[in-house]
């Protein structure tokens, strides 16, 4: 029966029939929503009552989104696109766990208020055994997509939901969780499965972009026009036999998950692997011409990156400003580049000095984009009254003293590399939408008019500054900061280093060109609190090195005043950058809920932020649990 037909009076007399009268309402609902009542009520589970969902505490839902920041990472841009398209239809877009684990919920703040009264939230469980029938509980027992509207839900409280989740497999054929949309039963949701599932193929074809372990990944398609998307097939074969693919792959061969691992790539292709790569085509067994190109096994790569990262003797002068990159600082930086890779933007945040362009330089360096520009431009540096200009460059004639034949701009001259916008926190109000809007179309506009150009490039900024306190504040807007800090690396002040004799000796190593610091010099360059960071210290050792002669030893006598005295490391500052964001950040929302009576959308707005950013954030304060 067509799911038009079905409406609430149907849906009425379909739950009599089975709830009350114990009868099997076939033909009156769909099957799967049948399949899974009949589940339900084999588990003993009551369908007038509201079912007993409670949420897990902060501490324990922060490390469940840690053991799935694969999932979390893959699938970011897909939940950010549903959910702004989410806020404007009053719904949520939902990202959950294998097992119903609701690890991120965005929308309208509206509908999370209401979603909120039945336990439809992170760190909620929403398989079909604890709570019944619903979309992502019932899309995760049949692997299938599913829609499950008002009273087609088993607990009668749960009538207030539409919802159509799509579950997500990674390359073995493997569910690693759901994507849902969610909303008020009473608006037609007529396009949520469909956006659903194509959220879901995106992500899916990004779990393949990491490349599968030496095997050979072939992207084809019988459509040209079809390679490059989320649409192509894509099969990986590791000495013959097929060990991962996407659902376009499995569909074109007529295969199923279940033959991961058993079908041979001569039982579904007729020419070696060679002639792909040579041709760009090869045929299958029944004749059908595909088309594509092989990836090569990874295990070369993934040698590579593994490799530490260090800075050699060899270019010493050159490199003295960089960090050394200690074993947390390559796995932010090896984190960061996987983020970087699946399109999504990463923001450094340090005090200054402590090298966030030389963290993004390196990062840019790692991704997939390295042979690619990088543009840096410093927002705090560009005259405001030119900055739009230099951005996003401008036609001839569009303003007194332009270029005759115009400017390209600098957000163009990234295009297909790494944009990286330093000291992002003293970008000017007035261009802020202007970023926000290319940063979304990925699409701009130069000055004086002229044609829209597409762009595509990878977004990295930094700043010394608390966005978040900025944000609160009205000085940044808040839809920006949301857009660049999906993954914040934070770079520790050089005081916080407990091993800074050992990185007093390897810079001087580097400057000191032969000559020797005493114990003393040394104690004290190691002791002191260096308020400018890396930068400061760097340059102090070269000062030291050029007003001392080659070979000899410099000791403390050599040392500035401030060192001599052999002060003891600075205290920190009242507000430290890593004392968070966070401490500042949550005192202030608590502050704003306790002056608004509890009254969490009206803190939200005062606070310039989203309702469900702020009780995302509140909720992983235990002090407000």
């Amino acid at each position: 029966m067509a799911r038009a037909q079905t409406g609430n009076d149907a849906i009425s007399e379909a739950r009599r029939a089975f709830f009350e009268a114990g009868r099997t309402p076939v033909g009156q609902v769909p099957g799967a929503i049948l399949q899974s009542w009949r589940r339900c009520r084999g588990l003993g589970l009551a369908a007038n009552a509201r079912p007993a969902i409670e949420p897990i505490d902060a501490p324990r839902l922060r490390i469940m989104r840690e053991q799935h920041e694969r999932l979390w990472r893959l699938a970011r841009a897909e939940v950010e696109m549903l959910a702004a398209d989410a806020a404007d239809t009053g719904s949520i877009a939902i990202l959950t766990d294998a097992d119903g684990w609701i690890l991120d919920a965005e929308g309208s703040a509206a509908f999370l208020d209401k979603a909120g009264r039945v336990a439809l939230m992170p760190g909620a469980c929403w398989s079909e055994a604890r709570v019944g029938t619903n979309a992502i509980g019932t899309a995760i027992a049949d692997g299938l997509a599913v829609e499950v509207r008002g009273a087609e839900h088993y607990a009668a409280p749960h009538r207030i939901l539409n919802c159509a989740a799509s579950p997500i497999f990674d390359p073995q054929g493997r569910m690693v969780g759901v994507l849902d949309i969610s909303g008020d039963a009473s608006v037609a949701q007529v396009h949520a499965l469909g956006l659903a599932q194509m959220a879901v193929a995106n992500i899916e074809h990004r779990y393949f972009d990491e490349g599968i372990a030496d095997a050979d990944l072939l992207r084809v398609h019988s459509n040209r026009a079809l390679l490059g998307t989320a649409r192509e097939g894509l099969l990986a074969f590791r000495n013959g036999r097929l060990v991962a693919a996407n659902r376009v792959g499995l569909a074109l061969f007529g295969l199923e998950r279940g033959d991961l691992g058993r079908a041979s790539y001569e039982a579904l292709f007729d020419g070696a692997v060679s002639r792909l790569r040579d041709d760009g085509a090869l045929h299958d067994r029944s004749g059908r011409v595909l088309y594509g190109h092989v990836d090569e096994p990874t295990r070369a790569r993934r040698a590579r990156a593994a490799t530490p990262i260090t800075v050699s003797s060899a270019t010493s002068s050159r490199d003295a400003d960089a960090p050394l990159f200690d074993e947390a600082q390559r796995d932010d930086l090896a984190r960061a580049c996987r983020v970087l890779d699946a399109g999504i933007p990463v923001l450094v945040l340090g005090e200054t000095g402590t090298g966030k362009e030389v963290f993004s330089r390196e990062l840019h360096r790692q991704c997939a984009r390295a042979g690619k520009p990088f543009v840096a431009v410093n927002c705090a540096a560009l005259p405001e009254g030119l900055i739009e200009a230099e951005l996003f460059g401008y036609e001839s004639g569009a303003f007194t003293g332009a270029r005759k034949d115009g400017s390209q701009g600098l957000l163009r001259q990234a295009d297909g590399g790494v944009l990286f916008l330093d000291e992002i926190g003293d970008m000017p109000m007035a261009l802020q939408p202007r970023l926000l809007r290319v940063l979304q179309d990925r699409e701009l506009s130069p000055l004086g008019g002229g044609r829209p150009v597409k762009l595509d490039f990878a977004l990295v900024c930094a700043t010394h500054r608390h966005l978040e306190e900025a944000v609160a504040e009205g000085r940044f807007r808040a839809d920006l900061y949301y857009r660049i800090s999906h993954h914040i690396v934070t770079l520790p002040s050089l005081r916080e280093q407990p091993a800074r004799d050992a990185l007093v000796r390897t810079l001087w190593e580097r400057i000191g060109q032969g000559r020797q610091l005493t114990p003393a010099a040394r104690d004290a360059l190691a002791q002191y609190g260096w308020p400018g960071n890396l930068r400061q210290l760097v340059a102090s050792l070269r000062t030291l090195a050029a007003l001392s002669e080659p070979g000899s030893d410099v000791g403390l006598d050599a040392l500035p005043a401030y060192l001599r005295t052999r002060m003891a490391p600075m205290p920190r500052p009242l507000a430290p950058l890593d004392a968070d964001l966070d401490a500042i950040t949550l005192a202030s929302m608590r502050a704003a809920v306790e002056a608004c009576g509890g009254n969490i959308a009206r803190a939200a707005r005062q606070l310039g932020i989203s309702r469900s950013t702020l009780y995302r954030r509140l909720g992983a304060d235990p002090r407000v649990l």
